[in-house]
């Protein structure tokens, strides 16, 4: 594998989780491939989304919902002092073809929410579609290390 697909993806998804804290949404909704799904299983054992439960299991049309629902007015989780961290670290190259690279990452967020911190983990897996306009996510599989923990209220945008 050449050392400029490893840059390249890493870029790619630094660029991502920017995104996601910089709450520019719909240019993050825009990385994923007109079929790409954002798939967060409760438990790693899980092989499909597909007639499973999900924490997440969304398409674009779902993760715009979702955008919309917390940009409007009137979204209480959106309120003064709520902010993401986002750290990606040890990329793995584990596939890279001409039309498409697999890649799986570690990730930790951290999420402000008022007077509160609450802090998640775990890996990420990404089958991305090699286009003219570069990477497209295909599949985001997210597997929390955390992910049967209880929580005060539920998960307001993508980790």
């Amino acid at each position: 594998m050449a050392k400029d697909v490893h840059h390249e993806v890493e870029q790619f998804l630094y660029r991502q989780s920017e995104l996601l804290d910089r709450k520019q949404w719909q240019d993050w909704i825009d990385l994923f491939a007109p079929e790409g799904v954002y798939w967060m299983p409760p438990e790693p054992s899980y092989k499909t989304w597909e007639g499973m439960p999900a924490i997440f299991a969304e398409d674009r049309n779902l993760m715009t919902v979702r955008m919309n629902r917390v940009l409007h007015p009137d979204a209480w989780s959106q309120r003064p002092l709520w902010e993401t961290n986002h750290v990606v670290s040890n990329v793995v190259v584990e596939k890279a073809g001409k039309d498409e690279v697999v890649v799986r990452s570690r990730f930790h967020m951290m999420e402000l929410r008022r007077d509160d911190v609450r802090h998640f983990a775990g890996s990420y897996r990404h089958q991305l579609k090699t286009t003219k306009d570069g990477y497209r996510i295909k599949l985001q599989r997210v597997d929390m290390t955390n992910a049967q923990a209880a929580y005060d209220y539920v998960l307001q945008v993508w980790v």
